[in-house]
């Protein structure tokens, strides 16, 4: 009688310390204990599940055989639309980071492209400080502070610091764009969260933004140039297409990491043994 399966879920990257830690002491914890457990779990199991094809190539290069590989996404329930409320002509726009503030984030580049914008705006940065290793620099929270106030637009800026889900909702609920300028996200729950609300996105490459972005239809893929970014942003300010591409992430997101859909692909691997 053939045993129960063993399927495990990576739940973030086998390698993604390689991607925002510099090479050297930084990474040798995380060499050591996969040396020491020679990968082992990963290797016996089944199936293995990665959340984005991010995580899958980084899976494939960890060793992992391609033919265990599953994706299958982190679920969200999305909201009931509702009608935005009148805003005056001429309002601010209203740009929000949502996330836990460690450097890999380069939150910064938000803020240096949003020196550049000629148009009225309000920056909401939601999230504690936290580090992504215990050698990583603390701090960055300060430094953030301190260059807008060097940018000259800390009037302009608002660290809400850590919000409760309840209080989350709200902040998606009031925004305009969503800007996530990571170096690197194995999957990047907020991009979805604030795809959910019917944000467009302006994000780099990484985790879901590689399924979730579509450019000019979802949102804009940027790289790390801040002018970049501040160019579509601009382009954002326009009512109209923030609205389609608002209308085209949140289908997309209902459509593709609705929960249902998401448990319904779990119980297809374990029907599949």
């Amino acid at each position: 009688m053939k045993g129960k399966p063993f399927v495990l879920n990576a739940h973030g990257s086998l390698l993604g310390f390689k991607k925002y830690l510099s090479p050297g002491l930084h990474q040798v914890p995380y060499k050591v204990y996969d040396g020491l457990t020679l990968k082992l779990s990963a290797r016996r199991a089944d199936a293995v599940v990665v959340s984005s094809r991010f995580e899958y190539e980084d899976a494939v290069a960890f060793g992992i055989d391609r033919e265990k590989l599953h994706i299958i996404p982190m679920g969200i329930d999305v909201p009931e639309e509702t009608a935005p409320p009148g805003r005056p002509g001429g309002s601010p726009l209203r740009i929000l980071f949502v996330g836990r503030l460690a450097r890999v984030r380069r939150v910064e580049l938000l803020l240096q492209a949003a020196k550049e914008l000629k148009i009225p705006y309000q920056i909401s940065i939601v999230g504690g400080e936290e580090k992504t290793a215990s050698l990583s620099k603390g701090g960055y929270m300060r430094e953030l502070k301190n260059l807008a106030a060097d940018l000259g637009i800390a009037d302009r800026v608002t660290f809400t610091g850590t919000k409760k889900p309840e209080e989350l909702r709200s902040c998606y609920g009031n925004a305009d764009v969503f800007v996530y300028p990571s170096l690197y996200e194995n999957f990047g729950q907020p991009l979805l969260e604030a795809a959910s609300y019917g944000l467009p996105v302006v994000a780099t490459k990484v985790g879901v933004a590689r399924e979730l972005v579509q450019d000019g239809e979802t949102g804009f893929t940027v790289g790390d140039n801040p002018r970049e970014i501040s160019d579509r942003l601009i382009s954002l300010s326009d009512p109209a297409a923030r609205a389609s591409m608002g209308r085209n992430i949140r289908e997309l997101s209902r459509k593709h990491f609705d929960w249902h859909n998401v448990i319904q692909r779990y119980i297809d691997i374990y029907r599949s043994f």
